[in-house]
């Protein structure tokens, strides 16, 4: 058993164990993957100031996100083709999450199924929303969740039209995957992957086949998926879509000020600062340089989150400094799920809690819910001066 000490441990296990496809849609950003990376070096500018002689005894990193009680203010996003990370791949991470005392957000686009994940888990976990054309469709999976016992919907803002990411189209990005000669010769390294998966029936994206009209195959499935992202997704619709659901809403996706304050407008419980990990509009700003200019202008009104390139509990640490109220990984369980299955995604967030912890304490703090923005050296221009258009 190899010595896991930090994400990058995980990735380089997870690049290893999966198929190239699956590894590459989650580890890549769209066009020139500028923001991509940028989500993450933009996180190196800020220091942190050490602080000694403080009793660091009794220290917690209990906290809430949006009401819930959270051992440590993280909750796992909702990823897309979880499951073809590892078989099963979105129960072992609901397992995972509830057992550490953290949520778990389910993706529409998962491969398991929303009654799959209830059926192996015990407490609720949230449901991510993609807003489909298909109004049927939206109505009917929105009440499965409610069925389900979801406790959060996470309606997703930024991806009413899908961002180019190349590696997807050259590696011919499918689930299950088609069978080509590169595919094939591929799959003949990962055969510990391969047995896992003929051993599951979970291959496709069961949120979607059986449920939407007409799609009950995978040539249907992807014909409807390009077809069916709701490019009118507008704030009225929000608004109707919060009145639907009647629980706690989540809106993520948010990278800008006016936008923040249109969410805290019509009464989301929390907002996501995010730029769909770079998978989106490339050339945009990092979510870590918007997240302070956001806190300011809504922070009061509306329960804060970060999302976007956290890759350690050091990051975890300077969102929350900088006025998060809780933050979202997304690669870092991602992962540890391909490196290691279940276990693989406990251990990511033990490396992420023990570093947030240790480093919480050399700054000279016990309490997760004290950390504030005098525990960071940030450089004065950090946010930047843009000139307007």
């Amino acid at each position: 058993m190899p010595v896991i000490t930090c994400i990058d441990d995980l990735k380089r296990l997870h690049r290893r164990r999966t198929p190239k496809m699956f590894y590459d849609y989650a580890e890549s950003g769209s066009w020139t993957e500028q923001t991509f990376r940028d989500n993450t070096t933009d996180f190196a500018q800020i220091r942190l100031r050490q602080r000694v002689a403080v009793d660091m005894s009794n220290r917690t990193t209990a906290s809430t996100m949006a009401g819930h009680k959270v051992a440590m203010p993280v909750a796992l996003a909702p990823v897309g083709l979880t499951g073809m990370q590892r078989a099963d791949g979105e129960i072992k991470a609901a397992k995972a999450a509830e057992k550490f005392g953290v949520p778990f957000t389910l993706s529409t686009m998962s491969i398991c199924s929303i009654e799959d994940v209830r059926e192996h888990t015990k407490e609720p976990f949230w449901f991510q929303l993609y807003v489909m054309r298909d109004e049927d469709f939206v109505d009917n999976i929105i009440a499965r969740a409610r069925n389900a016992g979801c406790s959060a919907l996470v309606l997703t803002l930024d991806l009413q039209i899908l961002g180019q990411r190349h590696k997807d189209l050259k590696n011919g990005l499918s689930a299950p995957p088609r069978l080509t000669l590169p595919v094939m010769a591929d799959l003949a390294t990962k055969w510990r992957w391969g047995l896992e998966m003929l051993r599951t029936p979970r291959r496709t994206f069961r949120n979607i086949v059986g449920h939407a009209k007409g799609v009950n195959q995978m040539g249907s499935l992807m014909s409807w998926t390009n077809e069916q992202f709701d490019p009118r997704l507008d704030w009225d619709k929000i608004a109707r879509l919060k009145e639907k659901w009647g629980g706690t809403l989540i809106l993520k996706g948010v990278l800008d000020v006016e936008d923040a304050r249109r969410a805290a407008d019509i009464g989301a419980d929390a907002i996501v600062v995010s730029n769909h990990g770079g998978r989106q509009l490339d050339g945009a700003l990092s979510a870590i340089r918007v997240l302070p200019s956001i806190v300011r202008a809504v922070g009061e009104r509306v329960e804060v989150h970060f999302d976007s390139g956290i890759r350690s509990g050091q990051d975890v640490l300077k969102a929350l400094a900088l006025g998060a109220r809780g933050t979202y990984i997304g690669r870092a369980y991602i992962h540890g799920l391909g490196a290691m299955g279940e276990a693989g995604v406990t251990r990511a967030l033990e490396v992420i809690h023990k570093e947030l912890d240790v480093s919480m304490a050399l700054c000279g703090r016990r309490d997760v819910q004290d950390l504030g923005r005098d525990v960071l050296l940030v450089p004065e221009d950090f946010e930047g001066r843009w000139a307007p258009a």
